[in-house]
């Protein structure tokens, strides 16, 4: 059927290249059915070369080939007539001379081929669907850093329907742009190899190149059965890692112990990656929104705020909680930690279709503007938003998807359907040199849930972690036991080797 279907293509198609599957792959493909002695590598895994990640069928771990084609599909429908679209893979991004930074695909480009690798750029449109500009293969290349998917494995794996090497660009591209009305491309990953070709200039200067994103972020928004099984298993790893870290913080009184610690439980149970660097705020760090330093101490009597998330196969979780290592809040702590979590519950409950991020926010600043009052730690007065908003700069929520911040394109004006997933994260942020009474300084406090919005109303994918203060208590003062019984298991452990090694 697949040479059938390229046949039938090429007649149709103007543009003609490498594709024409060579002999030797083939026969290795069909080896790879019948001997373990030799392995297809497409630069990525497939299910034949990874089967305990990937079942038949499947581009990535979870997501069929058919939805990588339903998703060019809806996208090329979306775009004017006679439109041309095109997709640079994320760049790499260097250390040093010779040391690249860890890669993360684009999203865009991760959602439309399904290729997890650098060098690529893949081109849609309705007259040749995708087209795929495969890296040049450079043996050096290969010996230092492996395999990588090229022409071939474009149109095996990725299911391109035409595919050619990358030299060949210059050659292909230009006909292909001038042959469309309209240009949109992404233009966070744009590439001087495609924006600098006389045709997309001349396009350009003509009026008719255009961001990709705002058609990317509409197909991306609403999630597919498949995409949300990937969410629940991201955030459920997510809350098991944060757990476990929450359970040993008092033995581990440091912000980098518990980043370690914390990214550690993620890998261990499948996460390819840290969504973001954890924050890791003990003390008056918590009200630092975005510290990414975790280099302190953390003092007895602080509370410790973390926000993490990972990813799994491309999707990625994100929540937050705020707790007591040493098992008690103070009369502030626990007032402010109380507000914000109404606020978050509160929130939560909103969660439905046809309501939008903006009307739950506005909601959020009422309540939380309520009980800065009544802590007596705001008034009213004509400073009374600016005061405000020096407590709580943030958004009550964000989309949460590929990216952590999702389809930023879009308005958190829009009613909310089923199938979009977005964030609950109310907090306040006192630094210790602000000028509130006294007793409340130096406290930050968060509490982050993942909404799913369904049919009926929600689910929160990040139900499962504790939040409530008595939750929080018991969990603090267990782990505290736990952990001290581990410690002396290993202390007890340590003493039976040295007596075997030193019996005097």
């Amino acid at each position: 059927m697949q040479s059938l279907r390229r046949t039938a293509f090429r007649r149709s198609c103007p543009y003609q290249g490498v594709t024409k599957i060579s002999g030797s792959l083939l026969e290795s493909i069909g080896w790879c059915a019948y001997s373990s002695r030799i392995t297809y590598d497409a630069g990525q895994p497939t299910a034949l070369s990874h089967p305990q990640l990937l079942q038949v069928g499947e581009i990535t771990p979870g997501i069929a080939e058919d939805e990588y084609i339903s998703r060019r599909k809806r996208l090329l429908e979306m775009l004017p007539e006679n439109s041309l679209a095109i997709v640079a893979s994320a760049p790499v991004k260097m250390m040093t001379d010779v040391v690249p930074y860890p890669f993360r695909q684009d999203a865009n480009y991760l959602y439309i081929t399904g290729c997890q690798q650098p060098g690529g750029i893949a081109v849609l449109s309705k007259d040749c669907g995708l087209c795929m500009f495969m890296p040049d293969p450079d043996p050096h290349d290969v010996i230092w850093q492996g395999e990588i998917a090229g022409v071939e494995v474009a149109m095996d794996v990725f299911k391109a329907e035409k595919a050619f090497p990358l030299h060949k660009m210059h050659e292909v591209l230009p006909d292909m742009i001038g042959r469309a009305s309209k240009l949109f491309h992404n233009t966070k990953t744009a590439l001087p190899a495609y924006v600098g070709l006389e045709a997309f200039t001349r396009a350009a200067n003509d009026g008719k190149v255009d961001d990709l994103s705002k058609y990317t972020d509409e197909v991306r928004w609403i999630k597919s059965p498949s995409e949300l099984k990937l969410m629940r298993e991201s955030a459920s790893i997510a809350c098991q890692a944060l757990l476990q870290t929450m359970l040993v913080s008092k033995t581990l009184p440091d912000e980098s112990m518990l980043s370690a610690m914390v990214e550690y439980e993620c890998r261990r149970r499948g996460a390819q990656r840290m969504a973001f660097n954890p924050v890791v705020g003990g003390g008056a760090n918590g009200s630092v929104i975005h510290y990414a330093r975790n280099d302190q101490r953390i003092k007895h009597g602080d509370l410790v705020l973390m926000d993490i998330g990972c990813e799994l196969h491309g999707y990625l979780s994100d929540v937050t909680r705020t707790w007591p290592p040493y098992g008690s809040f103070s009369s502030a702590q626990e007032e402010l930690y109380d507000l914000i979590l109404e606020v978050n519950n509160e929130c939560v409950k909103l969660c439905k279709p046809g309501i939008s991020i903006q009307q739950i926010h506005h909601h959020s600043v009422i309540l939380l503007q309520r009980g800065f009052k009544e802590l007596g730690i705001l008034k009213g007065g004509p400073s009374l938003m600016r005061c405000y908003h020096q407590l709580n700069p943030t958004a009550i929520a964000h989309y949460l998807g590929m990216d952590v911040h999702d389809c930023s394109t879009l308005s958190n004006d829009r009613p909310l359907q089923p199938g979009v997933v977005i964030t609950i994260e109310p907090g306040v942020y006192i630094p210790s040199t602000s000028s509130v009474t006294t007793r409340f300084r130096g406290i930050g406090i968060r509490i982050e849930d993942e909404v799913l919005i369904t049919e009926t109303g929600h689910e929160v994918l990040t139900g499962s972690l504790p939040k409530e203060t008595h939750q929080l208590k018991s969990l603090m003062n267990y782990g505290q036991n736990s952990a001290m019984e581990d410690h002396n298991r290993s202390l007890l452990s340590i003493g039976s080797e040295n007596q075997q090694y030193h019996p005097h």
